[in-house]
């Protein structure tokens, strides 16, 4: 490689003249302008400011929901009603106040509303997500429009919450003995609560949980072969972005100080939906772009078409929604990666370098201790597999020991991608079990493979195309850490992060792609993106490791090079498990090879007698006459 040059790159030259500042820089600057205009803007701006902050706070959890994690939910604003009725019943219902005690009253009240309304949002999310998300396709969207209109026409029929008519009198907040009851001065604690928010969210997705979240959408099966439990975080995603819509219904309560079921319907929870979409369903920051725009849009519509078409019609909802679609036809990623496009000529973006990881003392990561040369690692008993009448792998027994490398070979559709995905958890076999380290593993999910120190590739290329290489191979060690997602949201666990991101380094440089550790993944060719594939399997440290077709669109000395970190592997103790179609990388690299044909075990043996074999050469490496006639030559 060549070394750096030392001449102005044409983004320097482009830059040269202006100002640059950082995204942290420009941000501080808008909310310290927003709080030094805020006591001099008018009433009316003030209100509709602190609703843009009250919306962004719930569109901030659907970006989370529906951009990050690749759920729709349309059922948002329902979350939102929860919040604001608990708070308004707590502080107004005589029953409430017998419960309260020498407590009814009191500044205390709004916040033990506040308490109330998460745990009941909290128990509802769970329970609503542990059958919901079960859905996947479009049955989720419409199951989240189900239980949203469910919930809207509860509120709106229970009797102690004031039915239709709602509940009025609610209580201003009071922080400190200061009374927060004009919409000014309540504005700011909706703002700051928003601001928080934000940065709480921020920090979860630069973690090891965000990088889990983000392999939720598209990435399942990998998540979970990297020892992600994608259920559970889909469900604990949901109930985040719940409880946050929780808050701000009960932001909402206390500044309008009465509550009823109108803006809780199930229109609300679509425009909700619309302003993370339009905003850009993956940005956080675009949760606030989308709240704001559409906020807006619906205020000057409301008060410019009137004037132009009459009050006899709902002109406003036409437009609006002939607008939305086209802003969501010209900007289908949403407005914020325009904005940020437009704006990139005057703001440096932070280069992430190793050495801002290595800054911060590192915590150790989990440590496995492989096993001796020679001990069995992997054990398929009669392993069959059938789909329908289709037997697909029929009574396969193979062994993988430490310290050696076992390749899987055989003519397309001989059942290899089968076997894999049942020697990895992907799919349970029919008949037969499977074995890891002694212990059976049938009917146990690919995490709990990966929990036991077994790592995998796939046929078809699985990462996270829009991260860096770096963030990819750190999801192989999502295992090897324990911080949660409290930590994460508070930076707790920066030691721990700073230790997963040199190791995902550490894997990175050992497979030759130290130069790209910054990269995106989908920038990188084929050959590499499966060579990034082996680095983020060798990050959680596994005891087997499974590739499927690790050479494919590899070059020569790629190939060698791949060759060459295998056999130290090797070497170190790993039991390696090859699937590949390149004859002259099999024969060369494996100590043992078993050959598959129909789904049947044709042939086991080493490479010199798997070569010399005749039911080899004649399903497989272009038959015995062949041969003969070579030898006759």
């Amino acid at each position: 490689m060549s070394a750096p040059s030392t001449s102005s790159s044409p983004a320097t030259a482009a830059h040269a003249g202006r100002p640059l500042v950082t995204p942290r820089t420009l941000t501080l600057v808008c909310i310290v302008a927003l709080a030094l205009a805020w006591g001099w803007l008018p009433d009316f701006t003030v209100a509709v400011l602190s609703n843009i902050g009250l919306y962004a706070l719930v569109a901030a959890g659907l970006v989370m929901l529906t951009g990050v994690g690749g759920m729709t939910s349309f059922g948002q604003a329902a979350f939102v009603g929860m919040g604001a009725y608990a708070t308004a019943w707590i502080c107004t219902s005589p029953t409430a106040a017998g419960w309260l005690g020498g407590i009814a009253g009191s500044a205390l009240v709004p916040w033990l509303g506040l308490l109330l309304g998460l745990v009941l949002t909290f128990a509802l999310a769970w329970a609503l997500g542990a059958v919901t998300l079960k859905l996947s396709g479009h049955y989720l969207p419409l199951c989240t429009i189900a239980w949203g209109l469910s919930l809207y026409f509860l509120l709106g029929n229970m009797e102690f919450l004031g039915g239709q008519t709602g509940i009025t009198g609610v209580p201003p907040l009071v922080v400190a003995g200061i009374s927060l009851a004009s919409p000014r001065a309540l504005g700011v604690v909706i703002w700051a609560v928003l601001l928080l928010a934000l940065w709480a969210l921020h920090n979860l997705l630069d973690s090891r949980e965000g990088r889990a979240i983000r392999a939720l959408k598209g990435g399942r099966l990998m998540a979970e072969s990297m020892g992600v439990d994608t259920a559970r975080h889909r469900i604990k995603l949901f109930v985040l972005a719940a409880l946050l819509a929780a808050v701000s219904g009960w932001l909402y309560a206390h500044m309008q100080r009465f509550v009823n079921p109108t803006p809780f319907n199930l229109n609300i929870g679509i425009e909700m939906l619309f302003m993370a979409v339009v905003g850009g369903a993956g940005h956080l920051w675009g949760a606030v772009l989308g709240a704001t725009l559409i906020t807006l849009l619906k205020e000057k519509l409301q008060d410019i078409l009137p004037a132009l078409l009459g009050t006899s019609g709902n002109f406003e909802v036409v437009v609006f929604g002939l607008l939305m679609l086209f802003v969501l036809q010209r900007f289908a990623d949403g407005l914020w990666p325009t904005l940020a496009r437009l704006v990139s000529r005057w703001v440096r973006p932070v280069a992430k370098a190793p050495a801002a990881n290595a800054a911060a003392p590192a915590a150790q990561l989990a440590q496995r201790v492989l096993p001796a040369a020679g001990t069995l690692l992997l054990q398929a008993d009669a392993v069959s597999k059938r789909f329908g009448g289709l037997i697909a792998n029929n009574d396969i027994s193979m062994t993988l020991k430490a310290g050696e490398i076992h390749a899987l070979i055989g003519p397309n559709g001989a059942g290899k991608s089968t076997f894999f995905n049942m020697i990895s958890g992907v799919d349970d076999p029919s008949s037969g079990q499977v074995r890891l380290e002694g212990d059976a593993m049938s009917g146990r999910p690919s995490r709990a493979f990966a929990a036991r120190g077994l790592g995998r590739t796939f046929q078809h290329v699985r990462l996270l195309g829009q991260r860096s290489v770096v963030e990819n191979v750190a999801l192989g060690a999502h295992l090897r850490a324990r911080r949660g997602w409290l930590a994460a949201m508070l930076r707790l666990d920066r030691a721990e992060e700073a230790a997963l991101m040199a190791e995902a380094r550490k894997q990175i440089e050992r497979c030759g792609l130290g130069a790209h550790a910054d990269t995106p993944a989908a920038s990188l060719s084929l050959g590499q993106q499966r060579v990034v594939e082996i680095a983020r399997a060798l990050a959680g440290q596994p005891s087997v490791l499974l590739l499927d077709e690790p050479a494919a669109g590899l070059r020569h000395l790629e190939k060698r090079a791949l060759s060459e970190l295998l056999g130290q592997l090797r070497a170190e103790g790993l039991g390696i498990l090859v699937v590949e179609h390149d004859m002259e990388f099999v024969m060369n690299l494996a100590d043992r090879i078993t050959v598959l044909e129909f789904g049947t075990v044709i042939a086991t043996g080493t490479p010199a007698e798997v070569q010399a074999n005749p039911r080899v050469l004649e399903a497989y490496l272009g038959g015995a006459d062949d041969e003969l006639l070579e030898d006759a030559r």
